[in-house]
């Protein structure tokens, strides 16, 4: 089992990256499109390929929360489907893992 303190405060530093790069995508899609129709095609297709990125990012988020929620309740490590531990070789590869390799 990993260090949980070390544990957590990695995910609290990639957690407040995530969500500053995510805040940098979305500042990004709120501009407003260029008067040229074929200026605006691409920046819809940027705009396309931002929010897809920022659904990533977002993921991610909502992974590194739940895992520190499960830190917190002690549920860390713990496989949600059957209860067994998962092993630290998976935890070191996912840290967000949830299930263990038999139940994933």
């Amino acid at each position: 089992m990993p260090d949980l303190g070390e544990l957590e405060k990695a995910f609290n530093k990639r957690l407040a990256e995530l969500v500053e790069r995510a805040e940098g995508i979305e500042d990004d899609l709120r501009h407003k499109l260029d008067a040229d129709s074929s200026e605006q095609a691409i920046d819809l297709a940027d705009d396309e390929a931002l929010a897809g990125i920022d659904n990533v990012l977002r993921d991610e988020v909502r992974e590194i929360r739940e895992a520190l929620l499960r830190i917190e309740r002690g549920t860390y490590g713990q496989c949600s489907a059957c209860g067994a531990e998962i092993s630290a070789q998976r935890l070191k590869a996912l840290p967000v893992a949830i299930r263990c390799i038999k139940c994933a």
